[in-house]
């Protein structure tokens, strides 16, 4: 565990101390501690920036609609898996649903370039057919679905890996005993498989809660110019473009520590409310 354990804490909990920018007009020639100090400023920069409050409604919008349309895509699927009795079909289904996880975004939203795009396949089909063309990729009103759908046909496959792990573990005697009792396939879902995969479905559901302000920077930066900042801006693109390209650090650093701290009290909200409900969430 040493390795791990060093990772974390030089990579994750050592570099905390630069967070200390946000709270500086950082001059990288002038150091960490050498660059002047200006207190709150750069939050109040901030929070009086309209492009930056844009930034977080596209953020929560996307996130939203990710964790109402992508969020129960692996369960789902986990529980047809589960259902397939061959074990050599349900390899074969699990290989090919994993695969895209593997593949990075940038080949990704080529793929889909390739086939929505104004030049894509769709287009050459419908140009083919005397019909009117779309583009879809460069429509910011087909922006957000286009964006949800390319997170589920990415990582649906692979986020069902917990879930076949939780499903393995109910014990098939109880799928038995209900079955004598009368039960049917949905009441056998809803009294044994749910209720004993339900402290996953919880724990998942924080840990997406706490990450809700983080939407895939990669993603989004790759088609932020085909419809334009004003629907594709998130707050992992903005402080992007404001620090790394802009040169403005501080700035960016008070976005993103802003991001963090937001995710935090969220983790620490929904675990409250999960104690409350009977669960164990993400710690006791």
């Amino acid at each position: 565990m040493l390795p791990g354990v060093a990772y974390f804490l030089l990579f994750h909990y050592g570099a905390l101390v630069g967070n200390v920018i946000a709270f500086k007009e950082y001059v990288p020639f002038d150091g960490l501690w050498g660059s002047p100090w200006v207190g709150p400023g750069n939050f109040q920069r901030m929070f009086e920036d309209a492009a930056f409050w844009d930034s977080v409604l596209n953020t929560l919008w996307i996130s939203v609609l990710q964790l109402v349309f992508y969020f129960p895509v692996p369960l789902g699927l986990a529980l047809l898996l589960h259902t397939l009795t061959w074990s050599s079909v349900r390899r074969f289904v699990q290989s090919v649903a994993y695969l895209p996880h593997f593949i990075s975004w940038v080949i990704v939203v080529a793929l889909f370039q390739q086939v929505l795009g104004d030049t894509g396949l769709l287009n050459s089909g419908l140009s083919g057919a005397g019909l009117h063309t779309v583009d879809i990729i460069g429509n910011p009103d087909a922006f957000e679905p286009l964006v949800v759908a390319q997170v589920i046909w990415k990582d649906a496959g692979w986020g069902t890996i917990i879930f076949l792990a939780a499903l393995a573990q109910v014990d098939e005697q109880q799928y038995e005993a209900a079955a004598i009792d009368g039960a049917g396939p949905w009441r056998r879902f809803w009294h044994v498989t749910l209720p004993a995969i339900r402290p996953v479905i919880v724990l998942l559901l924080i840990m997406r809660l706490g990450d809700i302000l983080s939407v895939g920077f990669e993603q989004m930066l790759l088609q932020r110019d085909a419809v334009g900042p004003e629907t594709a801006e998130v707050i992992d693109t903005f402080v992007y473009y404001q620090g790394i390209v802009g040169g403005d650090y501080g700035f960016a650093a008070a976005a993103g520590l802003f991001k963090g701290v937001v995710g935090a009290l969220l983790v620490y909200a929904a675990n409250k409310v999960a104690h409350r409900l009977g669960e164990q969430g993400v710690y006791k």
